[in-house]
């Protein structure tokens, strides 16, 4: 991996961030607003612009490195980062039948993926420049999060990036709101106050009065459940208040209800061939590897038929980022399927939800994380019997009841939909493909 290649533009990204700062002080007859004293003098810029600065390290050191499944070093997201794609909301649910389905996935069985590959597909950074409300949807690990981070730091670097307006942006976990004081305004305050802009309370009303700010929702999933519907509607409300700002919310799939009025919905899509291989590129970046040919041996090696379990995982990105990791410690990947799916299966159960410090209720009551891996390999192993990859929604109640009477005494009336929806939203491991039709979230996994 490479150092930091972002200092040498932080002048540049405060100079682009202080010109917005102060565009927004002057109002429409082209005379300050009285909080800079109705004139803007030479020591008020030399304040606007060290607050700038300090805010572009701020948003550098805090949203834009990457630091999970137990890296020991952080990278930046600048030098790794890979082109996402989109698809329309109408992925979700293309077909209306099981058997529809089996058929679709037969048709590409070669490829072992599920999202079609004829599907239109959309640059990311392009849709976010059309889309003033952009609702970014997506499985555990797509890379949503990394998403936002990044058009965040397009948008600070003014012209120089690829972000087409001059906004602030403002990146906002959601998961902060666990209780009932849900205050975005407050937020942006505190992110002005703590950088030392003058007069944050007026400065963020007059950034939001002239829609200069880009506002960066991560996890509406992620908001405690108590307080979901009155993060919804407060979001709602504030995006109606200030709605000549830009908005990019993002959420799993699983958890949205489309109850967001003005955004328009668009799906993480899976990594291509094209896109796997530029990440690995990317990662393996060092000079050391370069000279090894660490990018292109990876590459080689995942091609293999021996690994096409691993290459299977890599269309996630999260798991693409695992398997660098095994890559770069052993320069190999595991040859047995159960032991690599394993793997995957403890990162979304366990480090994932650890690392995001994301607090859910428990899947059911006594069912520990090693007895959820029984009854999914249970599920899995029926499943691979009788070769079938998609099962209907109560065939997999059916067994989940069967397998906690069995194991945990539990009633054989208990509500299986909400053992099922707490592993398909908090977790992921199921994804709807359409209504009442569910399958493991590896696209083409057996």
């Amino acid at each position: 991996m490479t150092g930091n290649p972002l200092d040498p533009v932080l002048g540049k990204v405060a100079e682009a961030l202080a010109k917005v700062v102060i565009q927004s002080a002057w109002n429409q007859s082209g005379k300050l607003f009285g909080w800079m004293g109705g004139r803007l003098n030479e020591g008020t810029r030399k304040l606007i612009y060290s607050a700038s600065q300090q805010y572009a390290q701020n948003y550098q050191e805090r949203h834009g490195t990457l630091k999970v499944l137990g890296m020991q070093e952080p990278v930046q997201i600048e030098s790794i980062y890979t082109e996402v794609q989109f698809l329309g909301k109408e992925a979700i649910r293309q077909y209306a039948s099981l058997e529809e389905i089996e058929k679709a996935y037969a048709k590409r069985s070669s490829e072992r993926r599920f999202q079609a590959e004829d599907r239109k597909k959309q640059s990311g950074i392009k849709v976010a420049n059309q889309k003033q409300f952009l609702m970014v949807l997506g499985q555990p690990g797509s890379g949503k999060t990394t998403f936002l981070r990044r058009m965040g730091w397009e948008a600070l670097k003014g012209r120089a990036g690829r972000y087409q307006y001059a906004c602030m942006p403002i990146f906002i976990e959601l998961k902060e709101f666990n209780t009932s004081d849900i205050d975005l305004k407050k937020t942006i305050i505190d992110e002005l106050a703590t950088c030392k802009y003058p007069e944050p309370q007026r400065s963020a009303e007059q950034l939001l009065d002239q829609g200069k700010l880009l506002l960066l929702l991560d996890g509406l999933d992620e908001v405690n459940t108590n307080s979901e519907a009155l993060a919804i509607q407060r979001i709602q409300k504030f995006v109606d208040r200030y709605n000549q700002n830009r908005f990019i919310c993002s959420c799993r799939t699983a958890a949205y209800q489309s109850r967001f009025r003005r955004f328009s919905d668009v799906v993480m899509a899976d990594f291509d061939d094209n896109q796997i291989r530029q990440y690995i590129t990317n990662w393996f970046s060092s000079k050391t590897d370069k000279v090894a040919k660490m990018a292109y041996k990876c590459w080689k090696l995942l091609n293999q038929a021996d690994y096409k379990a691993a290459k299977e995982l890599a269309q996630t990105p999260l798991l693409l980022t695992f398997l660098c990791l095994v890559y770069d410690d052993s320069q190999s990947f595991p040859k047995n399927r159960a032991v690599l799916y394993g793997d995957a299966l403890d990162i979304l159960l366990k480090r994932w939800a650890a690392e995001k410090r994301v607090a859910h209720d428990s899947i059911y009551k006594d069912l520990t994380v090693a007895l959820e891996e029984m009854m999914l390999a249970e599920i899995a192993y029926k499943g691979f019997h009788a070769k079938q990859l998609f099962f209907s929604r109560s065939e997999i109640m059916a067994q989940i009841r069967e397998f906690l009477a069995n194991n945990l005494n539990a009633p054989k009336h208990l509500d299986g939909d909400k053992v099922i929806d707490a592993i398909r939203i908090q977790q992921g491991i199921l994804v709807e493909r359409a209504r009442s039709v569910l399958s493991a979230a590896g696209d083409g996994q057996r």
